[in-house]
């Protein structure tokens, strides 16, 4: 399961004089944070460039839980699905902070794509690389416990929005509790104990729309299901808390 696209943005592996023909078929338009960019189950086709922010990409279950299945920062674009097969819209975009677009109409879109093979190419292999991550989510929200799938995001939040600060990575993109919970899969209260357990280990340091992770490799352990031959998590002594595992885990919600 991944949150973030995999290879290259589409806006970046289009060659230049491709990206300007498509940044100059819309207009430019700009997001306060919380702005819904896309509706689920909407009728609308148009596509959103994203120049600058990030947003998130959730739906509704049909226990009414909302979930969020991908994050998307600067250079690609969202609503693409929509434009092309005339459908409603699969699932909410909404920006996590102030984010910048470009608005391009669907038709303008698709006949874009219709005169630009290589562009063509890029959106079929987008359209792959979200079904391949679409199909993994689902097997992770089958077969993980709430804490592997916390430490998967989490490590994911380090490795691609962080930097190396005082003591471990300063993640720049820390999610709202509420938004973190959506994101794994699972109630705010399993993750908020969930949260506790790695604070209390050393693992991870939080704070009101802050975020570090202090042992990654560690959290990778525990992202892939498995810990470091029972060696306590963070460093501990035996005089700490009890060493964290991935058994001990919150119950899958």
């Amino acid at each position: 399961m991944s949150l973030f696209e995999d290879g290259r943005p589409f806006l970046r592996a289009l060659p230049a004089q491709d990206r300007r023909a498509l940044l100059a078929l819309g207009r430019a338009r700009g997001y306060a944070p919380g702005e819904v960019v896309l509706r689920e189950n909407d009728t609308t086709t148009f596509v959103v460039a994203i120049v600058g922010g990030w947003a998130s990409v959730s739906l509704e279950t049909e226990r009414g839980v909302r979930l969020i299945l991908a994050l998307r920062g600067s250079g690609e674009v969202v609503g693409d699905q929509a434009a092309v097969d005339h459908r409603p819209r699969s699932a909410t975009v909404t920006a996590l902070g102030p984010l910048d677009g470009v608005v391009v109409p669907g038709d303008r879109f698709r006949g874009y794509l219709a005169a630009r093979p290589v562009a063509t190419v890029l959106i079929m292999r987008q359209f792959s690389s979200r079904l391949r991550s679409s199909d993994g989510e689902r097997r992770s929200l089958a077969s993980e416990k709430v804490l592997q799938r916390l430490a998967a995001r989490l490590v994911e939040l380090a490795e691609r929005t962080g930097h190396p600060g005082e003591n471990g990575v300063d993640v720049d993109l820390p999610l709202p509790q509420h938004d973190l919970a959506a994101a794994v899969g699972s109630t705010r209260e399993a993750v908020a104990k969930a949260l506790r357990l790695l604070r209390e280990q050393g693992v991870v340091r939080t704070g009101p729309r802050r975020l570090a992770v202090l042992d990654l490799a560690l959290l990778r352990l525990l992202a892939e299901g498995r810990a470091a031959g029972g060696r306590p998590v963070g460093g501990r002594t035996a005089g700490g808390p009890a060493p964290l595992r991935p058994e001990e885990s919150p119950p899958a919600v």
